[in-house]
C-alpha cells in the first residue's frame, strides 16, 4: 500500500501552471503527439501505443495497461509493479515537447511528462 501511495504521487503530482497547454481534442492529435515517443518524467519512462497499450518503467517496476479515447479523454487502466491503479478518464494538453494528463476528466491532479 506505501508503495501505492507513492507512485500516486509521483504520477499525479501537480505540474506548473502555464497558458501554453493547449487541450487535444481528438485521438488522432493525441497519436501524433506520442506516436514513437517516450513520455518522461523523473524516474517514470512510458511509451503509449497506438494499439491501445501503455507500457514502461516506474521508479524500479514495469508499468502496463490499456487506454481508449472516449468523449475527448484519455481514459486509462493502469498496473504499476502488480498494483492495480485503477480506471481513470484524463484530460491531455500539449506544449511543445511536453504533454499534460489531468486526472478525473480534467478536475484533478496533473502530471507532466517530457516527450522525448
Amino acid at each position: 500500500m506505501t508503495r501505492l501511495l507513492a507512485v500516486i504521487a509521483l504520477v499525479l503530482s501537480g505540474g506548473a501552471a502555464s497558458a501554453d497547454f493547449a487541450k487535444l481534442q481528438s485521438e488522432s492529435d493525441f497519436l501524433r503527439a506520442v506516436q514513437g515517443k517516450v513520455l518522461t518524467r523523473p524516474l517514470v519512462r512510458l511509451q503509449v501505443g497506438a494499439d491501445g497499450s501503455i507500457a514502461g518503467r516506474g521508479a524500479t517496476w514495469d508499468v502496463d495497461g490499456n487506454w481508449a479515447w472516449q468523449g475527448g479523454y484519455f481514459c486509462r487502466s493502469l498496473n504499476w509493479g502488480g498494483d492495480d491503479l485503477g480506471y481513470n478518464c484524463q484530460e491531455v494538453a500539449l506544449d511543445g515537447s511536453r504533454i499534460r494528463f489531468t486526472s478525473d476528466k480534467g478536475a484533478g491532479r496533473s502530471a507532466d511528462f517530457t516527450l522525448r
